[in-house]
């Protein structure tokens, strides 16, 4: 009899396609098939801003206890939504190749974020993108949105607005990059940390154990996992969600690691960033010493201001 590998996944678009690619990777390499499992989480049930509704871990406290009680075997998240504290039981298994991390501006009539006219409307749900926007374009009329990602390219399709800003990796995974007039990319928009990066968690005891762990270890690519850490463990250290406004993208170089960071008022008036380069193997040390500096030089008033305009 075949062994079937039940993945956890989101019901959105976006989240079949990314578990469906990693469930069809894993059964393929374990020699079995998959079934994606539905998860209902909070972020697609109460569609307010997500810094009002719990931010860190509205998409993903339901798929983790869905694990945890044996419902499914693994679950697929984007990994710029976990919680950066350890969920306990839980292990992060696999992180795989990383997509494009860039962000991407969606626009009317292909215009670029230099091109759009004065005031024009631009839509976004990250206060790290809204922030980032009006640092280059103080001009712009930034609007929070929600929903999935034809919801909010059809804003756009609509004349609603001129423009979103979305995450170039989901655009590539539904096959919408045709959408992207720009790409906003690391020099000019710093991503969230973990962007266009999955993560694939088990419990602790099937990572070594279970007749698939071997396709979990080949699954993980090392470069990514180190990246990730350092920029969650910037994140950590700043003592931020995932919703602050807080960007950061390292690089690895074969065994060196290099990784810009930044905190930027909400406003876009003000931005701390700086730039730590180290061997990958102390990524999270790396990332508590760039958060180190980057709070030396007043980051945190930035974060406090941004955390009680979010309330």
């Amino acid at each position: 009899m075949t062994d079937v590998l039940r993945v956890g996944t989101r019901g959105s678009a976006l989240a079949l396609a990314q578990s469906g690619t990693v469930a069809r990777q894993l059964a393929d390499a374990a020699g079995g098939t998959a079934e994606l499992i539905r998860i209902r989480t909070q972020g697609d049930v109460n569609l307010g801003p997500l810094a009002s509704i719990g931010g860190t871990g509205v998409f993903v406290t339901e798929v983790r206890s869905r694990l945890v009680a044996g419902d499914v075997d693994v679950v697929v998240h984007s990994l710029k939504d976990l919680p950066t504290s350890d969920a306990p039981g839980i292990a992060l298994a696999a992180v795989p190749v990383r997509e494009d991390p860039a962000d991407a501006l969606c626009a009317r009539d292909g215009l670029t974020l230099d091109t759009l006219p004065p005031g024009a409307t631009v839509g976004t749900g990250s206060p790290r993108r809204a922030a980032q926007l009006l640092r280059h374009r103080p001009d712009l009329d930034v609007r929070p949105i929600r929903g999935n990602i034809d919801t909010r390219l059809s804003l756009v399709g609509a004349g609603s607005l001129d423009a979103i800003v979305l995450a170039a990796a989901g655009l590539a995974r539904i096959g919408r990059t045709g959408a992207m007039s720009q790409r906003l990319g690391p020099e000019l928009m710093l991503p969230a940390p973990a962007q266009g990066a999955l993560a694939v968690e088990c419990k602790v005891g099937d990572a070594e154990n279970a007749w698939y762990s071997a396709a979990l270890q080949d699954l993980d690519d090392s470069d990514t996992r180190w990246a990730v850490t350092a920029e969650r463990s910037l994140l950590a250290a700043l003592e931020a969600g995932c919703t602050a406004p807080v960007g950061a993208f390292a690089t690895v170089s074969g065994a060196d690691l290099t990784m810009t960071g930044a905190v930027i008022a909400t406003d876009g008036s003000r931005e701390i960033r700086g730039t730590v380069t180290g061997p990958a193997h102390r990524a999270e040390q790396l990332g508590r010493d760039l958060a180190a500096r980057l709070i030396s030089d007043g980051a945190a008033a930035l974060l406090s201001v941004g955390s009680a305009a979010d309330r």
